[in-house]
């Protein structure tokens, strides 16, 4: 790819102080893009742009701007900060979305799901709604939302976020049809097991760790870089005939089953996972 493919593009990051977010904004700097990173926690966002502006060399081209992507006004404020900063806005990661507690469905609590749902589902529509306009009046653009294996692959014991993400993808096929005549692309990405700081709770001799690498075709997990080439490119004009499309990026993983999470649901008995009601009035 060249250089400069993202020169004068306008991009929001959402999440963009770690992780994968931070490596999608990394990628898209390198790539000449004047890129926006929001997320919740100022140090954090200060921390990223400055590490991004070092190791890219794009003094100028990397800003920070706080916003939770549930809060309307926000998002409303990201996107216009991201417009103005750039030549109009041409791309949004919608990357900010996160998992819950860890529990049986007929356990879960009302709240945290809901609150999931909320990060997820409402964060990503949010975004879409009023990234729209900017992007219209830019002659179009790309919008990549960040779903995952567990959008399509049971991931036992997750609650909300499997539902989560499937809601993610469904938006993203609806807004790709919908806004296609404006030259609006929808794309969503699904990581599959990536060494993200969140992921470090997964400890590398445990259970779970070895059911990822067990069902993974290659053998490995993958890394934060390994989502932003994949983001980069549904970003850039190089997939300009890609959209309403739901791209695994996992190793393989998707071709079998989901991880086994069940040692982390720590002082439940057999039958409390279960749900038996037997003895119970």
């Amino acid at each position: 790819m060249v250089g400069d493919d993202l020169s004068g593009y306008g991009v929001l990051v959402t999440g963009g102080g770690t992780g994968i977010g931070k490596a999608c904004a990394t990628s898209l700097v390198r790539n000449g893009a004047s890129v926006t990173i929001c997320g919740r926690t100022e140090g954090r966002l200060q921390q990223a742009q400055e590490e991004i502006a070092k190791v890219t060399g794009g003094e100028g081209k990397i800003q920070y701007w706080l916003c939770d992507v549930t809060e309307e006004v926000q998002v409303e404020e990201a996107m216009a900060a991201a417009s103005r900063f750039g030549s109009g806005l041409k791309g949004v990661v919608a990357n900010a979305g996160g998992g819950g507690a860890l529990a049986p469905y007929h356990l879960q609590s009302l709240e945290e799901f809901t609150r999931v749902l909320h990060l997820n589902v409402l964060g990503t529509m949010l975004c879409i709604k009023h990234s729209v306009p900017y992007l219209k009046e830019s002659g179009g653009g790309s919008f990549v939302g960040m779903s995952s294996i567990a959008g399509h692959l049971t991931h036992l014991w997750f609650g909300a976020y499997p539902a989560a993400k499937a809601g993610i993808e469904a938006m993203i096929r609806n807004a790709a049809d919908e806004f296609g005549q404006a030259s609006i692309r929808f794309n969503a990405v699904r990581p599959g097991f990536i060494a993200t700081e969140i992921m470090q709770g997964v400890p590398r001799d445990s259970k779970t760790f070895k059911s990822y690498i067990d069902n993974t075709p290659l053998g490995d997990i993958g890394t934060p870089e390994d989502v932003a080439s994949l983001v980069q490119f549904l970003i850039s004009s190089d997939s300009r005939w890609i959209t309403g499309q739901c791209i695994n990026v996992d190793g393989g993983h998707s071709l079998r089953r989901g991880p086994q999470f069940t040692e982390f649901l720590i002082g439940l008995t057999d039958e409390e996972i279960r749900g038996d009601l037997k003895g119970k009035d």
